[in-house]
């Protein structure tokens, strides 16, 4: 499985996702922290990632699109960080 963490997501959850043996980048990784939103769906969509985030706009932009992919995991938990992300992704 395939990983790309927008923003939202500590990198500090790459490198664990990376250390389990999963391909997992982040956005920073490759300078793009300033992608536009439908940019980074296309990326996904493309490397055949699921996308991380922990803010709903994807899911909106998403179903407005009609696409089927990428996969998005939207992290609504009161308490984003990493421990919490990666215990959840466990």
């Amino acid at each position: 499985m395939k990983f790309l963490a927008d923003m939202g997501i500590s990198p500090r959850t790459v490198n664990w996702l990376k250390a389990a043996g999963y391909d997992a980048v982040h956005l920073v990784e490759e300078g793009l922290e300033t992608l536009p939103d439908d940019e980074i769906l296309v990326k996904a969509r493309l490397e055949e990632r699921v996308l991380l985030k922990v803010d709903l706009d994807f899911g909106y932009l998403l179903a407005v699109s009609g696409a089927t992919l990428p996969s998005v995991i939207l992290f609504r938990l009161g308490n984003e960080s990493y421990e919490i992300i990666n215990e959840r992704l466990a």
